[in-house]
């Protein structure tokens, strides 16, 4: 293949790229954008393959199915509550990706005793490190999230300092690698403090920024690309890393504007360090109104208009086709369903909204925050599945929370709030929540599917 052909097809997978990510804004294009953006990684990596002949086809075949096939179990294997970390898991193979490649291209420069040239030296120390980074610290996120270590930040004296101190160290180990690119000491310290970096920036993140962390994540392996492309001078490289990087960097603003908390608060806050004093825990005894299933049922059959707020709750029950069911019986009995989609519920971008178009709820039933706030005042019911910072009234009221100021979903506001929930225990950020101890708040304690389902059936017996 001519390098015009080449170029070409690059720039023809780069407006794909760029389409794809243009109907991703929208879940009901969002399908058409993923096959957009994966044609074009397609043609970008069949035109790269038939213009290198350095290694053979047989060992490209063999990676291409070995790779494939770990994909596709895992695509089929993988259930959606686990979907975050299975994210976080592939951010971290992208970034050591990226590392892998540009310390390959590093190492046969070295055997072959010829230093690289030009900006090729500062784009292998880049990716290495950014993708040192990303690999540890999507390992780090990955356990958070299944749970293998706790999700509240650890923190320990002098953290801070010891995190810039270390921040200063790989620069100047990057510059020196960069000037000098055939000595491996000072690249396999670079190497072994990336990862140690990684280990150490997110450990102090609490498990409730885990969506801002995966985005962030994301935008790294993304950038770590981006140098790859540098490294083996790939311009497709070098676009569709640059996109990653730049989409990853807008989602991490939005969901940072969307908690009112900027990113170095996210990443240096340790939000979720000390878990807030509950109600009672300071002698003041609250109590909470519980409701069973068939009492739920009676107020939804007086209803005339139901807000339905998903969360994490969903998730893990796989409540999704259960909470399906319940909107057709309403919408059959004249009842006007809506879901409240908050931009950082659950454990990733767009966690709810996956969830529930697997569930085939229609799209435009789906309402954003700010779109759907102003209609709580007139709602008969709201209900929460498993949500609880988003619906935090204390970020409006309480100076003390360390949620003050972030924007949350008016659900208090309802004329009948029912919280569905297994236990009074303080959501994924460890705070307690004042809604549930509203006068129109009914708490309906039990697993969200089995208990919309009774909640459906007592339903259907009214």
């Amino acid at each position: 293949m001519s390098q015009t052909a080449l170029q070409l097809a690059y720039l023809a997978s780069a407006v794909l790229f760029i389409l794809g990510l243009r109907n991703l804004s929208s879940p009901r294009t969002a399908p058409t954008g993923n096959l957009l953006a994966a044609i074009g990684m397609l043609v970008a990596v069949v035109a790269t393959l038939v213009s290198q002949g350095v290694v053979g086809w047989p060992v490209i075949l063999a990676g291409v199915v070995v790779g494939g096939s770990i994909g596709a179990v895992l695509a089929l294997r993988i259930e959606m509550t686990a979907m975050p970390q299975m994210v976080a898991l592939l951010n971290g193979f992208g970034g050591a990706a990226s590392a892998l490649v540009a310390s390959a291209e590093l190492l046969d420069g070295m055997r072959a005793g010829i230093a690289p040239a030009g900006i090729v030296p500062t784009a292998i120390v880049l990716s290495t490190l950014i993708g040192a980074v990303t690999l540890t610290g999507s390992l780090i996120a990955f356990a958070k999230l299944q749970e293998l270590m706790r999700g509240a930040p650890i923190v320990y004296p002098g953290q801070r300092f010891v995190n810039a101190l270390l921040g200063l160290g790989a620069i100047g180990l990057c510059v020196a690698v960069a000037l000098s690119p055939l000595e491996l000491p000072p690249y396999a310290a670079l190497v072994g403090l990336g990862l140690l970096l990684g280990v150490l920036l997110v450990i102090p993140i609490g498990g409730a920024d885990m969506p801002v962390v995966i985005s962030l994540l994301n935008s790294y392996s993304g950038l770590a690309a981006c140098a790859t492309g540098f490294v083996l001078g790939n311009s497709g490289l070098v676009i569709s890393g640059s996109l990653v990087g730049a989409s990853g960097i807008i989602l991490t603003k939005i969901m940072c504007d969307a908690m009112n908390r900027s990113l170095g608060n996210v990443l240096f806050g340790a939000f979720g360090a000390v878990a807030e004093i509950g109600p009672g825990a300071a002698g003041e005894q609250r109590s909470v109104t519980g409701y069973t299933p068939e009492d739920a049922a009676v107020i939804f059959n007086a209803s005339r208009t139901c807000i339905v707020v998903p969360g994490y709750g969903m998730a893990v029950a796989q409540a999704q086709h259960a909470v399906r069911e319940l909107m057709d019986l309403l919408e059959a009995r004249g009842v006007k369903v809506q879901f409240a989609i908050h931009p950082v519920a659950g454990r990733m971008p767009g966690h709810m909204n996956v969830l529930l178009a697997e569930a085939d709820v229609p799209y435009d039933k789906l309402v954003e925050m700010d779109d759907i706030n102003p209609q709580f005042p007139e709602t008969d019911v709201s209900l929460v599945l498993g949500a609880n910072d988003v619906v935090n009234p204390a970020a409006r009221s309480d100076t003390s929370s360390p949620i003050y100021g972030m924007p949350i979903l008016d659900v208090d506001r309802a004329q009948h709030v029912f919280v569905i929930k297994r236990s009074m225990n303080p959501g994924f950020a460890g705070i307690d929540n004042p809604l549930f101890y509203n006068d129109n708040t009914k708490m309906v304690f039990g697993d969200a599917k089995g208990t919309v389902l009774k909640i459906t059936e007592a339903l259907r017996s009214t």
